[in-house]
């Protein structure tokens, strides 16, 4: 739909592999293909995973201990950076236990197959417009999603093999769960591709380049309210709190992972942050611009440094570069907010999660999804790419063109979003502020009161 099909119907190799075949001289077919996308995958994708897994690990301890004003981990490494790496090799010499009356095989797999479509999905996410795995996959929004919802299957096996009842009710709520939630946070992403009319996260993230003002949040109210409905359903899909009954340790121990030790149990957690990573991977692209900075300059120069005459491989790299850091900045500062979330709010009955999605998340998300269909049927989309077939900022043109109603939108919607974004950076670093003013429990211990003079003369 649209004109998001004509840059990738060229079906072009992506930049670093042109760059790397071009420099070794192997031609590009499907043997060779096949080799590098091996070995990416094996290596690139494996470590960036466990990077991301070990250092969100870390920094959720360390979210968590500062609201509590608490220090978090601060003796392995500068500000206890490396002590995922410790917590790593320690689970590497745990003994691996399995449950004598359990399912030894099924158990076995379950850690692997949760694990797995975490690391998948990472292979469509547009970290840059040449830095994505597959930039030709014309349904990769939906893709995701659908490898995603293996990770319920890999649950289920972990709390049916455990053959422990605390893991199955666990694994019986993450079933309900994930099914459940899946329904809204559908609908959301379709809100917000029904400003575009593409399933291809490349021609999503181009679409959303010329500035703040064309991202895919502002497009409309629908659209606005649409990212909110997708946060609180992704917070369920991930077992976040409020929704992490499946592992609530006030009620079933630790859910379907009671019965794991060692590696396998730390498996678990990495599928569980890279998920986070991915789902605010998904929320970047979809809905705030992607690779883009607020301004549109990335979206400026990869169009001027791709142009017949100005063209140059050195830019595009550094416009890659840059991309990569701005998309992985807007997925933790998602998984910030998931954090924050989890250390302040309680959390709900099986009940209360399952009334909020099928009561209040589901009308809401099929009201947006109307009202969306009903916007676009009175007020045109601009169907094109910014830069390189108009002046996102030029907005005379916009008038002249019949989309004044559509800039006005998006400009006040992005003022309202703006202005709330600085008014919670500003809270947050009031508050850490301020804090450092609030003595930290658990570290330096109370002086003793001396003796009175009664008791030491006695």
């Amino acid at each position: 739909m649209h004109l998001a099909m004509p840059i990738l119907a060229q079906h072009s190799p992506p930049l670093v592999q042109s760059l790397i075949f071009e420099e070794l001289g192997f031609p590009i077919n499907a043997f060779t293909t096949a080799a590098y996308s091996a070995v990416l995958v094996a290596g690139p994708f494996l470590i960036l995973i466990s990077l991301v897994a070990m250092f969100c690990i870390w920094w959720e301890r360390k979210v968590a201990g500062h609201m509590q004003s608490r220090l978090g981990p601060n003796r392995v490494g500068p500000i206890g950076i490396l002590q995922s790496l410790a917590d790593g090799i320690k689970l590497l010499t745990k003994e691996d236990l399995v449950p004598p009356f359990g399912d030894r095989l099924l158990f076995r797999l379950a850690p692997y197959l949760a694990f797995a479509p975490a690391f998948a999905a990472f292979l469509a996410l547009p970290f840059a417009p040449d830095m994505t795995f597959e930039p030709g996959l014309n349904v990769g929004l939906f893709w995701i999603l659908a490898i995603l919802s293996v990770e319920v299957m890999g649950v289920i096996l972990a709390g049916w093999a455990s053959n422990n009842k605390w893991s199955l009710y666990g694994s019986m709520r993450e079933a309900c769960q994930i099914v459940s939630y899946e329904i809204p946070l559908g609908i959301s992403i379709i809100v917000g591709l029904m400003c575009v009319g593409t399933l291809n996260m490349i021609a999503l993230g181009h679409y959303q380049g010329g500035g703040i003002h064309t991202w895919l949040i502002y497009r409309n109210p629908f659209a606005f309210a649409a990212f909110f409905v997708y946060f609180i359903a992704s917070l369920a899909s991930n077992k976040r709190a409020p929704f992490d009954l499946p592992e609530s340790e006030s009620e079933l121990v630790a859910g379907f992972h009671t019965e794991y030790s060692g590696l396998r149990w730390s498996f678990f957690f990495f599928a569980e942050y890279g998920a986070m990573f991915v789902v605010g991977g998904i929320q970047a692209a979809l809905f705030l611009g992607g690779w883009h900075d607020p301004f549109g300059l990335l979206g400026y120069f990869y169009w001027h440094f791709r142009a017949p005459g100005t063209e140059s491989v050195a830019g595009l790299i550094l416009v890659n570069v840059i991309g990569v850091a701005i998309f992985i900045t807007k997925a933790l500062g998602i998984i910030f907010v998931q954090m924050w979330i989890r250390w302040t709010l309680p959390r709900p009955r099986i009940d209360q999660v399952l009334y909020a999605c099928v009561k209040v998340l589901l009308p809401l998300a099929c009201a947006l999804l109307l009202g969306c269909a009903i916007w676009h049927w009175l007020i045109p989309e601009r169907p094109q790419f910014p830069w390189r077939d108009y002046n996102p900022w030029n907005f005379a043109d916009w008038y002249r063109n019949g989309f004044t109603a559509t800039l006005v939108t998006q400009v006040v919607l992005a003022i309202i979003g703006v202005t709330g974004f600085v008014a919670i950076v500003g809270w947050v670093g009031y508050a850490a502020v301020t804090g450092r003013n609030i003595k930290q429990r658990l570290t330096d211990p109370a002086p003793i009161d001396e003796a009175p003079e009664s008791l030491a003369t006695a």
